[in-house]
């Protein structure tokens, strides 16, 4: 009884994300975040747009990786300028040491050259539990229907090489797809990078 207790305490860090995640073909919760400058951006108001969440953490060197080689800027910039609607999330509790304020994730971004939609702070970590955001990055996509279409990971190069070995974009591949009105071939993937710091 001790030891499966000890067991217990030792998973507690790891049971906060959702115990019903939110699946492909299911509605996509809706949520409401401010973003860096201050601005709420609600999900329900985006419905009839492709919408891509990025969770996102500068403290992770994945996250480091894919835009120190400008890979994720240049996918962002790529959809963006098709309509898509690119959302990062930030979950990081406030107590961890790599929490950040506005306005140094405002400078990051920015020499970053992100052309991400808007950068959003989920506080108290919230939506990346109802989402079961696992790592960062962890990527999901939701169609103009307002349905999760994608979940799982950037690209297949698993490693903090910001997709320099990667033999396909996942994310690229997909949102090729929805654009197109075609069912996304491969829908869901395991994500990869630094877990998603809720405590």
């Amino acid at each position: 009884m001790k030891n499966l207790l000890i067991a217990l305490l030792l998973l507690l860090p790891f049971m906060t994300v959702s115990a019903n995640p939110v699946s492909v073909g299911d509605a996509a919760p809706d949520f409401s975040l401010k973003d860096i400058t201050g601005k709420t951006v609600k999900l329900s108001e985006l419905k009839g747009k492709t919408v891509v969440l990025e969770w996102t953490n500068p403290g992770c060197p994945f996250v480091v990786g894919h835009y120190a080689n400008g890979n994720m800027p240049a996918v962002q910039a790529k959809y963006t300028a098709k309509g898509v609607v690119w959302l990062t999330i930030n979950s990081t509790n406030a107590n961890h040491k790599d929490a950040r304020s506005p306005e140094e994730f405002q400078k990051t971004f920015t020499e970053w050259k992100s052309s991400a939609t808007a950068n959003l702070l989920d506080i108290d970590g919230s939506v990346g539990q109802t989402y079961a955001a696992k790592t960062t990055p962890h990527m999901y996509i939701i169609g103009a229907d307002g349905k999760l279409a994608y979940n799982g990971a950037i690209d297949d190069d698993r490693s903090v090489n910001g997709g320099a070995n990667a033999k396909i974009n996942y994310v690229s591949a997909a949102l090729d797809e929805v654009l197109a009105g075609k069912t996304i071939e491969t829908s869901v993937t395991k994500p990869y990078g630094c877990s998603v710091k809720y405590q």
